[in-house]
């Protein structure tokens, strides 16, 4: 048995509020105190998609009472104190804020809780690689599983040893301290250093025993840890990220912790 069915404009005008409802919810996130996200802006000079965007979002935050006569102040501190974490509904790290604004002409207290509870508007810069972008990083740490890279000085990276071509690249070990083959006639490069070198380090090591604990530079941050080993071409031995410690790879997937 076959049954038409028919369709009055009463009915499509329902089905269509009904449509419109379903997708405005489905895009809402009610979280509290979660940033909601608006509209994203990634700027970049050239065209290309880059790394940083500008996002318009909106959150609500619980001021506490000491900024009862400043609620600005409070919520321009909570927002401080959010910096430099990842925030999920951004998707990515969350860097700066600026055009901080109220939703609201009013701020709820409920009951006995002293918390003023603001709707508060704010434009976020995030930092948000997407997979699939090349981003360049310098290198901090050769190690036989994977090599630790550092991108703008503050984010870490790690290539696991799965993704660095083994047919191209080989890890070479370094010196273990106690290996008796190794004493401090040996340079870094695994040579041995002429009778006069060796001479003048156990000179200086006695002129250092003079010099007191503050005068003595520290390591910089960016000279990279090969005590272990690092990861040369088999054929040149070049060193992987040679002349200045620089690479460039791809992003294949992204790990967040706090």
């Amino acid at each position: 048995m076959v049954v038409a069915m028919s369709s009055s404009p009463v009915s499509n005008k329902f089905t269509e509020r009904k449509i419109k409802k379903r997708k405005h919810a489905d895009g809402v996130d009610t979280s509290p105190h979660t940033p909601k996200v608006k509209h994203k802006k990634r700027a970049s000079s050239s065209g290309a998609i880059s790394e940083f965007c500008t996002v318009n979002a909106t959150t609500v935050l619980s001021v506490p009472p000491i900024f009862a006569n400043n609620l600005r102040a409070g919520v321009e501190e909570m927002l401080d104190s959010m910096i430099m974490r990842y925030i999920p509904s951004l998707q990515g790290v969350f860097l700066a804020h600026s055009n901080t604004r109220f939703l609201s002409r009013t701020a709820m207290v409920c009951g006995d809780c002293p918390f003023a509870i603001c709707n508060v508007g704010f434009d976020a810069t995030v930092w948000s690689p997407r997979i699939g972008m090349k981003l360049v990083g310098k290198i901090n740490l050769y190690s036989p599983d994977h090599i630790s890279v550092l991108v703008h000085r503050t984010f870490n990276v790690s290539i696991p040893r799965h993704h660095i071509p083994q047919d191209q690249w080989i890890f070479e070990y370094g010196p273990a301290e106690n290996d008796p083959e190794f004493g401090p006639g040996w340079d870094t490069e695994g040579h041995a250093a002429a009778e006069g070198d060796a001479l003048t380090s156990a000179v200086q090591e006695i002129e250092m025993q003079d010099i007191s604990p503050d005068a003595v530079t520290k390591p910089s941050k960016d000279q990279v840890s090969e005590s272990s080993g690092r990861w040369v071409h088999h054929l040149t031995g070049k060193k992987l990220g040679d002349p200045d410690g620089y690479i460039e790879f791809t992003v294949i997937g992204q790990v967040n912790s706090c």
